[in-house]
């Protein structure tokens, strides 16, 4: 009797074998159902990413607001906002009887010049003949420069409501000037419409020119350091799972009063369409640096602590296979899109391990809760 109970307590220790605090063992039909893979370490070119949000912008010399140099009474105009428009095209026509004055006071100012200069050569020859005084010469020259003062003042006032004086005559006379694109691009607003009065303050169109597009980004003050001119972004539109690339071209000098910080992207590829004032999530990576990293999956938590799974050894119990695997704490290093740069032990061998690259969360379930898969 001592013969037999002293057997089968072996035999019961042969069978609640006591397994290392850091190994879980899985046989064959645990490993496919966790769906365990194994593979080796992948050095690749990390870098820190920032991510930042902003919004797409338009260069100022982009951008225009329109409005009629002199006030008066809109008299037509067909555009409406998404209209496309090109540099010096017609908005929209505003009458104004000070439109007549001006040409009306250009046009006898230019007939008075004629007689003006002839009286003022005159004048001058009789000055230098002794036959008159100098006080006329000097009478007939001030009123002679006045008048071509006064003449060219006009042609500018005829050039700023888009009227060429040199085109000007007694029978073309307007009280309609055209308000015209000083720019090409997409009407974004009109506050026009026919009858209404305006001054030359108010804004009837807002156009905007899409090209050379570019990002403004916020960050706070704590991360200025990490971003820099010629620095990488990949961005993404309202949501969309596409992502554009872009670079840092400028940086703002100075902090906003929120403690935020601008910073300035050019779009690289081509974004179809995207509008001044999208939404935008941008990703800046920092400057690289080669790495040997995992899938972010391989890696896993507890209690405070990163660790990973590798291939201990096979070996058979009770006629089955069994697959013993090791956890090793590891410490991690820069994350990106979907990659973690991992810091291994001194004494770990990179080259000759198999490591867990799935089913790693699944092993450590299995051996922090009492082996509910374990063999």
């Amino acid at each position: 009797m001592a013969l037999i109970s002293c057997g089968k307590t072996k035999k019961a220790e042969e069978h609640h074998e006591e397994l290392p605090t850091d190994i879980v063992e899985l046989n064959e039909e645990q490993i496919k159902t966790a769906d365990v893979k194994l593979g080796s370490m992948e050095i690749r070119s990390i870098g820190t990413t920032l991510k930042v949000n902003g919004e797409i912008a338009s260069l100022p010399q982009n951008m225009a607001a329109v409005s009629s140099p002199m006030g008066g009474r809109i008299v037509k105009v067909e555009l409406i906002p998404g209209s496309a428009v090109r540099k010096g095209q017609t908005l929209a026509l505003v009458e104004n009887t000070e439109f007549v004055d001006i040409q009306q006071n250009y046009l006898e100012a230019k007939s008075k010049i004629e007689y003006m200069s002839a009286d003022y050569h005159r004048q001058k020859a009789l000055y230098h003949s002794s036959a008159t005084s100098s006080k006329n010469l000097q009478l007939t020259t001030s009123e002679y420069k006045a008048l071509r003062t006064q003449i060219k003042a006009l042609e500018q006032k005829l050039l700023i409501i888009g009227i060429n004086p040199h085109r000007l005559n007694n029978n073309n006379i307007t009280r309609t000037v055209a308000v015209k694109a000083p720019i090409s691009g997409y009407i974004n607003t009109v506050n026009a419409s026919i009858g209404k009065t305006v001054e030359p303050s108010d804004v009837l169109f807002d156009i905007v020119n899409l090209n050379n597009l570019f990002i403004k980004l916020t960050i706070f003050e704590k991360d200025i350091a990490k971003v820099s001119k010629g620095q990488q972004i990949r961005f993404f539109i309202n949501d969309e799972s596409e992502a554009h690339n872009a670079i840092v071209y400028q940086t703002a000098k100075c902090i906003d009063a929120d403690k935020t910080y601008k910073i300035y992207a050019a779009i690289q590829s081509k974004c179809f369409n995207i509008l001044p004032g999208m939404y935008v999530n941008a990703q800046i990576t920092s400057k690289t640096h080669k790495a040997y990293t995992l899938p972010d999956e391989s890696i896993v938590n507890f209690e405070g602590k990163s660790y990973i799974f590798v291939f201990e050894k096979n070996k058979t119990e009770h006629g089955k296979k069994v697959c013993e695997y090791r956890m090793v704490p590891v410490s991690k290093g820069v994350s990106e899109q979907g990659y973690t740069e991992v810091i291994f032990p001194k004494d770990f061998d990179i080259n000759t391990r198999s490591i867990v690259l799935q089913g790693s969360y699944t092993l450590l379930s299995t051996m922090k809760n009492g082996g509910e898969m374990s063999c």
